[in-house]
């Protein structure tokens, strides 16, 4: 099967299942509450056929990159009859729930998804059963200015004595926004007391656990592939310096800012060496960001297999860090931290989607279990017409204890709609872009 051909299928059936997962969540609370539901539709735009049953249209439409549920009574900019069975009709608080449902069911799927995968069993890094001792920390991280060094072994994080990587990376879920995170370290047999902050992921926090770096994915046309990386490649160190850590690389390719990485590649037993430059490829936090077109991916695996209370309780750990991530990156754009350029649309999904289906049904199952996270962080953001502006419209009138006058809902919902529509545009030049070859 084709690259294009494998490429196609796994966003159709990703994309597919999040939306007929998030409209069917809508449906079944409205029909629940005795709402009267039109159309259920996979897709927009033109009907290309469906079957009706009793007064809901269920059809799929021409333009698969989304779907919707068509309530009666559900535009207040329509003309209604005010029936009993009519969305508008309902009290406010079962509106909110018709709303939140979506959102809800696909969290619950990203969930199950992710304990099926506990369940089955998985490789992880070796290191996340290994006591937390440091092979590094970040530059200019929150681990580096809290005082963390390379060599240290964290012998407590809260109330939790001689963590394993894993249970260190669990114990952030307790996190509080302005409360930071009590830590003991063993230093050359000296035990020293610190005070981590919250900071925007576990290695910015707690610094990384020495591993190798293998070479996962190499993209097309971009630098790695020309210089003759290749999957499965293990670096061994970059301009005369030995690598700790996978973490360690981005940041020595950034530092290049384009010049030459002169790598130690061990490859089926050989030692190769092999001169690479990175490129450019936009900007973050208005700096040039620079890539040589790799995955990376660490080079000790064991198998871990779940039951299922422990696979469910560990699903919805990892599905919290993922909303909060979502949540971390939606705040930075707003606060102007991070580029639009740094988002990824329907062709990033699409393309993301068939290399996930190329390494396998788990790779995808996690790509799934994430957008569907993604769909649902996302859908609550207070903008028309997404849930979470429907949501905001219903706290503002409960508040003032009377409807908006329908010019005010429809000024606040035009204007919503031109900014998702300009996001949308940025968003696909910028996958566009992404996918024309660099030279």
């Amino acid at each position: 099967m084709s690259d294009f051909l494998i490429m196609v299928v796994s966003v159709s059936v990703v994309l597919g299942i999040m939306v007929l997962v998030h409209e069917w969540g809508h449906f079944i609370v409205a029909k629940l509450f005795g709402v009267r539901v039109e159309i259920f539709s996979i897709g927009f735009g033109p009907r290309l056929g469906g079957i009706k049953r009793g007064p809901t249209d269920y059809r799929l439409s021409a333009l698969p990159l989304g779907g919707y549920v068509k309530m009666a009574g559900d535009n207040p900019l329509e003309e209604r009859k005010g029936d009993p069975d009519e969305f508008l009709s309902k009290p406010r608080w079962q509106r909110v729930l018709i709303a939140l449902a979506g959102p809800a069911m696909n969290v619950v799927l990203s969930i199950v998804l992710v304990a099926g995968l506990y369940m089955v069993g998985s490789k992880e890094p070796a290191y996340v059963e290994k006591p937390m001792v440091l092979g590094g920390v970040l530059h200019d991280s929150i681990a580096q200015k809290a005082g963390l060094n390379s060599g240290d072994r964290i012998v407590k994080i809260g109330d939790k004595e001689n963590p394993t990587w894993d249970e260190g990376y669990g114990e952030l879920l307790s996190m509080l926004p302005g409360h930071p995170l009590p830590v003991t370290v063993d230093r050359a047999g000296q035990l020293i007391s610190l005070s981590i902050p919250m900071g925007t992921s576990p290695e910015d926090m707690f610094g990384y656990p020495a591993d190798r770096l293998v070479v996962g994915p190499v993209s097309s046309g971009m630098p790695a592939e020309r210089a003759g990386l290749k999957t499965g490649d293990q670096i061994l160190n970059v301009n005369g310096k030995a690598l700790v850590s996978p973490v360690e690389f981005p940041e020595m390719v950034q530092d290049s800012q384009g010049g030459p990485l002169n790598l130690e590649v061990q490859r089926d037993g050989r030692t190769l060496q092999l001169l690479v430059r990175a490129e450019q490829v936009g900007m973050r936090n208005g700096v040039p960001h620079w890539q040589i077109g790799i995955g990376i991916q660490g080079g000790d695996f064991i198998q871990r297999r779940l039951p299922f209370g422990t696979a469910i309780v560990e699903s919805a750990r990892s599905n919290v860090m993922m909303a909060r991530q979502v949540a971390y990156v939606v705040a930075e754009l707003f606060r102007g931290k991070m580029s639009v350029k740094e988002l990824q649309g329907p062709l990033g999904i699409a393309k993301a989607s068939g290399d996930a289906a190329k390494e396998g049904l788990g790779q995808l199952v996690r790509l799934m279990a994430m957008i569907g996270v993604n769909l649902a962080v996302l859908n609550l953001l207070p903008i028309p017409p997404l849930d979470g502006g429907h949501i905001l419209l219903l706290f503002i009138e409960g508040t003032i204890r009377r409807d908006l006058s329908v010019r005010v809902k429809e000024r606040f919902v035009t204007v919503s709609v031109v900014f998702l529509l300009l996001v949308f545009a940025i968003v696909m030049y910028n996958d566009v872009l992404r996918l024309i070859p660099h030279h």
